[in-house]
């Protein structure tokens, strides 16, 4: 590239420009050359000149008369032969650039120069600056001081000339050219946000359901333990507590319903007796089972046995001796005949319940029949099986054994009989029985239909009470059920009062230790277990060590149904009055 340029010819001024750097856009700084050291100037094109026509486009009447070429950019080589333009009629030469003079012996200056050979950058750099960003396609690639020449704009130093002029709107203007990457950023950056949000709001709601439901969980919780604590079945907490819930309620202050029932054995006698238990406070059902051989205080003060109480003073005078014993109030007693039980058990339509044992048939003649009961769980027992399995005492087996057969029986009815007062009432008036004053039909079946509904909902249990060998009871073994289940305290009768008798078995049947206990218990004397004896002996022997006890040792002989020979005067167990061995001539009862 040239360093210095004529633009003379261009019609920009008449004297010569140099390049002496770039601005700080890149582009191109010229200076202009004084006029001594400017080169010869050409005279610009007129094509006109030759014929003689000066330009006059208005016809002002000059045309007769040479006119000097036209000169558009007025750069004051041509003479002032004829006056500019003026349509206004001012009288001032045309001036269409607004210089304020219309010839001028300075050059032009399209760069704003002041002076030649001055540095100052020209006015329109900022304008024509290369910037990359704002440039046009064709620009694109090009570095800033690549080729300057070549995309020099008309009239520019190193441009093209007049006819090959090419304008460019890029280079003049401020194009902003969008990218198309820049669309993909975009939705890019929206795609990853919305995409976050999803995130960030899935996360909300699982959070927000799991507090959903640790609260539900948490107010299921409180609430079912309220419940158990209303209802006196929370675990831990004591029912002798003080409080105003069911089960802080003092045990001495809930409301209980106790009726004493009397199984009556008609067809081999004997009898068992349990009490039904209605705790209206705890909403609890209970049978406590009693043995026969319990003490209790007869009518004369004597100490006598619950068995030998419900055959000697009947149903009335039992319920009171139990009343002072136990500490308790029962409303009523319930005699029960074994075949009003087995009617009961096919008016509720049977009963199904886990037997212990095989159970015989009561009738059969010959030994080996198959059982009336077999052993087994969920048996469905008819009413005939009932009363058999309910009376059925093995071989060797305490009387106790049979008592929770007694009372497996009639939670089994419970279960079935109806929970509507009124059925059950008319279950009771079907039986046809005639029960002891002061307990009515009507109070019965009511009484059995909220036990029913107890034992329907699994708020009903079996409990045995403990007793001595002697039918006394004792803080230790009789609290959880008297005071717990009844309310009461215990209060056995003297020991002094009933005459102990020690048992030695030497029949060498093991079983009759306990057929002449229960024989005892029932006679009302006190049993005290003699072990068994080494050797077998033929004959019985009743011994009493003093002679005031001559007459009671003749009272055991005759309860145990040996002969009066067998009493004699002889040594006596440590804490008996009467001495008992049991020889081959004993002959146990069947009770």
């Amino acid at each position: 590239m040239n360093d210095r340029y004529d633009t003379g010819d261009a019609g920009y001024g008449a004297a010569p420009y140099e390049l002496v750097g770039y601005d700080e856009h890149g582009q191109p700084v010229y200076r202009q050359i004084p006029a001594q050291q400017a080169p010869p100037q050409q005279q610009p094109y007129d094509p006109y000149a030759q014929q003689g026509y000066g330009y006059d486009p208005y016809a002002t009447g000059a045309g007769q008369q040479q006119t000097p070429a036209y000169d558009p950019y007025d750069t004051g080589q041509q003479p002032a032969a004829a006056p500019g333009y003026d349509p206004y009629g001012s009288g001032t030469p045309y001036d269409p650039y607004g210089t304020g003079t219309h010839r001028t012996a300075t050059p032009y200056d399209p760069y704003g120069q002041t002076a030649p050979g001055s540095r100052q950058q020209p006015r329109g750099a900022e304008q024509t600056a290369y910037i990359p960003q704002q440039a046009g396609p064709a620009d694109r690639g090009r570095h800033p001081g690549e080729h300057e020449a070549d995309h020099a704009g008309p009239g520019e130093p190193g441009g093209p000339e007049d006819g090959d002029r090419d304008y460019h709107t890029e280079q003049f203007a401020f194009v902003e050219d969008p990218d198309g990457d820049s669309e993909d950023v975009i939705d890019w950056l929206k795609f990853t946000e919305n995409r976050t949000e999803r995130r960030e709001e899935a996360r909300r709601r699982a959070r927000a359901r799991v507090v959903a439901l640790v609260v539900v969980l948490a107010l299921v919780a409180v609430g079912g333990v309220g419940w158990l604590w209303y209802a006196g079945k929370l675990p831990g907490l004591s029912s002798s507590g003080s409080g105003t819930g069911a089960g802080s309620t003092p045990v001495s202050a809930q409301k209980r319903d106790v009726i004493v029932v009397h199984l009556h054995n008609t067809g081999k006698g004997g009898t068992s007796t349990a009490l039904l238990v209605d705790n209206t406070t705890t909403k609890q059902g209970t049978t406590v089972l009693l043995p026969n051989s319990l003490a209790v205080s007869g009518d004369d003060g004597t100490a006598t046995t619950l068995a030998k109480s419900v055959d000697d003073d009947g149903a009335s005078g039992t319920r009171d001796q139990l009343d002072t014993v136990l500490g308790t109030d029962i409303q009523g007693s319930w005699r029960l005949d074994t075949p009003y039980l087995q009617n009961l058990v096919d008016l509720v339509g049977n009963i199904d319940l886990d037997t212990n044992a095989d159970v015989p048939d009561p009738a059969a003649k010959k030994k080996g029949t198959a059982p009336l009961v077999h052993k087994g769980k969920a048996q469905t027992l008819s009413g005939k099986m009932a009363v058999a399995y309910a009376t059925y005492r093995a071989p060797g087996e305490a009387q106790n054994a049979q008592l929770e057969r007694f009372g497996q029986v009639m939670q089994g009815v419970l279960r079935k009989l109806s929970s509507d007062p009124t059925a059950a009432t008319t279950t009771v008036q079907t039986l046809a029985q005639i029960l002891d004053p002061p307990l009515t039909d009507k109070d019965l079946g009511t009484f059995l239909a909220r036990l029913a509904d107890l034992a329907k909902g699994g708020d009903y249990r079996t409990a045995l009470l403990p007793v001595r060998p002697d039918g006394t009871l004792t803080a230790r073994t009789s609290d959880s059920v008297v005071k717990d289940i009844l309310g009461g305290t215990a209060k056995s009768p003297d020991a002094g009062s009933a005459v102990r008798v020690s048992v030695q078995n030497a029949t060498g049947v093991k079983d009759d230790t306990e057929k002449a206990r229960v024989v005892l218990l029932n006679g009302g004397f006190t049993f005290l277990e003699g072990g068994t004896a080494s050797a077998t002996r033929t004959a019985s022997k009743v011994l009493y060590a003093d002679a005031a006890d001559k007459a009671n040792a003749s009272d055991v002989a005759k309860t145990l149904g040996l002969p009066a020979s067998a009493v004699a005067k002889g040594a006596v167990s440590s804490g008996a009055d009467v001495s008992v061995v049991l020889g081959g001539d004993y002959k146990p009862s069947s009770s």
